[in-house]
């Protein structure tokens, strides 16, 4: 009988399940902690960034091949990187060895940057020859003179604040700095410009470290964080004494990416987060007992608070997570970067723009406003001028000229017949097969039609 009732009993609904998810998803956005995995919320500003490093990274890679297939003859003419002239067919192919780069890849970027290479047919050789142009030849110039002009202070501090990141040893692989080279500002030959030139502050140990040698001489403040210098300021010029010191002690300036969604609990956790206490990242904490939950989460605000003064360090404000990742275990970072910096996207920004996808460039938020660097430097204003001449249109350049005095190059820049034909059919007519007039005239060519005129021979 008993069981015959059971089996009329309509089926229990499924509370069970429903509850569970139910108490999840609220536990998860009621909670008062910062959420340990966050999705990447787009700012097209820092995006946009990228797009024009992208350009550049493509100008610097096909100058480097340049100046290695001009090497046997550079050194005999006497002259620089702008007047040394290869030809197409030897660089064409190191691009293709050494850069992966499609067949027309090569030929199609000099030609839409008319204003940064010159392609020319040889008066000699008779064949396609390429080269820089003035003003390329000048931006880079005046990149190594900001360089140069910034090694006897600024470059040198920024390389001991880097080495006093690294405690207890104070010390870091020499390779690992040369690949942050450039957004130290630093020289290529920096291990003897820089290193070997100042015995008194660095050591170069036969095991290939850069080790920290204190020096009398030092600021005071050399081991005083960037953002601890921002907070007293901040303080001064809109805080009044005696309120809100607690909230902005430890405090880390935050600024979202739009559409980033803040909750009314997330708030709460960023608030209590903004006010947790924690070591300096100059500070040797190896010695400290890290088994508690609230060592453990001031040990990670710690960490954030190295990344961001390595960012600081850095001319433009950003490098790239892999060279980021070289540095991880003397910052503290967990060995999940990526995650560790999504966590913390009012503070870091990650770009995935550049190399399909693959490259990933961490941006220091306040450094930047609406695309532009918030205090500029003479370095980042010397790569300005080369980010502005290869954004120029190749429609603004007279390049007419150029193209016939290239004659039966098309076919060596497209690697044969079929490739040039392709080229030509690209940059000299447009879909309806009618011929481009690329400002034949030179009326808003200005000083770049008579800056192209010097290599027609």
């Amino acid at each position: 009988m008993l069981r015959r009732i059971a089996a009329l009993r309509p089926p229990p609904p499924p509370r069970a399940a429903a509850s569970v998810g139910a108490g999840a998803a609220t536990y998860s956005s009621k909670s008062t902690s910062i959420p340990q995995k966050q999705q990447r919320v787009r700012d097209h500003a820092f995006d946009g960034i990228m797009e024009v490093q992208k350009r550049v990274r493509r100008f610097h890679a096909l100058h480097s091949l340049l100046l290695y297939a001009a090497a046997p003859t550079a050194a005999s003419r006497g002259g620089g990187s702008g007047t040394v002239s290869v030809p197409f067919t030897r660089l064409g192919a190191l691009a293709r060895r050494q850069l992966r780069l499609a067949p027309l890849d090569a030929g199609r970027f000099l030609l839409r940057h008319a204003h940064a290479f010159h392609l020319f047919l040889h008066p000699v050789h008779r064949m396609l020859h390429a080269r820089l142009t003035p003003r390329a030849a000048a931006a880079l110039r005046a990149e190594a003179e900001a360089v140069a002009a910034a090694l006897p202070s600024a470059s040198i501090i920024r390389l001991r604040k880097l080495l006093l990141l690294a405690p207890p040893h104070r010390r870091l692989r020499l390779e690992h700095i040369h690949l942050l080279r450039r957004d130290l500002g630093l020289p290529d030959d920096f291990a003897e410009s820089v290193i070997q030139s100042n015995p008194s502050l660095f050591r170069l140990t036969p095991d290939g470290f850069v080790e920290f040698l204190p020096s009398p001489t030092d600021p005071p403040d050399l081991s005083v964080a960037a953002v601890e210098r921002a907070r007293e300021r901040h303080y001064r010029e809109h805080r009044a004494p005696g309120s809100g010191e607690e909230d902005a002690r430890f405090a880390f300036p935050i600024r979202f990416p739009p559409g980033f969604k803040i909750g009314k609990y997330f708030r709460i956790a960023v608030w209590k987060w903004q006010r947790l206490p924690y070591a300096s990242p100059y500070a040797d904490v190896s010695g400290h007992d890290l088994r508690s939950l609230e060592a453990q989460r001031r040990m990670e605000k710690r960490a954030v608070a190295a990344v961001h003064e390595l960012l600081s360090l850095t001319v433009e404000k950003r490098t790239t997570l892999e060279r980021l990742a070289l540095f991880r275990e003397a910052l503290g970072v967990p060995k999940k970067i990526k995650e560790f910096l999504l966590k913390y996207q009012g503070i870091f920004y990650i770009s995935t723009r550049g190399n399909q996808g693959k490259l990933h460039t961490v941006f220091l938020r306040e450094a930047y406003y609406k695309g532009e660097l918030v205090e500029p430097n003479e370095i980042h204003e010397a790569r300005r001028k080369l980010e502005e001449l290869l954004m120029i249109s190749p429609q603004k350049a007279n390049l007419d000229r150029m193209f016939t005095s290239m004659g039966r190059g098309w076919d060596e820049l497209g690697g044969g017949r079929h490739g040039g034909a392709e080229l030509r059919d690209e940059f000299l007519r447009d879909g309806g097969g009618q011929k481009k007039h690329a400002d034949t005239d030179g009326a808003d060519s200005g000083e770049d039609s008579s800056v192209e005129s010097l290599y027609i021979d």
